[in-house]
């Protein structure tokens, strides 16, 4: 997806175009970066197209959609996975468990530190979820790692606005 179509979908649908676009974003799906979506969704705000706080609360809600439905993935399916997935990669097999060891001594805010860092942020949802982290514990963590990195991101389109627009077209 293009910043061309993004932009079409922002003006088109709205609110439900920035739910929608960042859900798919959550769920790490190809071709939905968040260093365009996000910054996009801050300048539709600031040129009054839609508000700040409802960006915000749009995104974060779409954010822990996505990050509730992968970590379900996980903790329905986790152990298979990642069973199939050392598998076909031993290779990777080192690197996965001391991962996991990792999340499994920090739990919630391991959850927290990985929903800050760009590549982990919408995959630690799975492994927290084959580790069957306490959901409300999940949840809080997830939250305010999403409303973070989210606000980062949509306060930079918002306060950098059509410059920022320009750098990415």
């Amino acid at each position: 997806m293009d910043l061309a179509s993004i932009t079409e979908y922002f003006t088109r649908y709205g609110a439900i175009a920035v739910f929608v676009i960042v859900l798919l974003e959550y769920l790490n799906l190809p071709g939905f970066p968040a260093g365009i979506i996000m910054p996009l969704a801050g300048v539709f705000a600031q040129r009054g197209q839609i508000s700040f706080p409802m960006v915000m609360l749009l995104s974060v809600s779409a954010g822990l959609l996505g990050s509730l439905m992968l970590y379900g993935v996980g903790y329905l399916g986790g152990d298979v996975f990642l069973k199939a997935y050392t598998k076909k990669f031993p290779k990777q097999r080192e690197t996965i468990e001391k991962n996991m060891e990792w999340l499994r001594k920090k739990g919630c805010i391991g959850v927290f530190a990985a929903k800050l860092l760009p590549a982990i942020r919408t995959l630690i949802s799975i492994p927290a979820g084959a580790l069957k982290i306490k959901l409300p514990q999940y949840i809080l963590s997830s939250t305010a790692g999403i409303f973070i990195w989210n606000l980062v991101f949509v306060g930079a389109g918002y306060f950098l606005g059509d410059a920022i627009f320009t750098y990415l077209a």
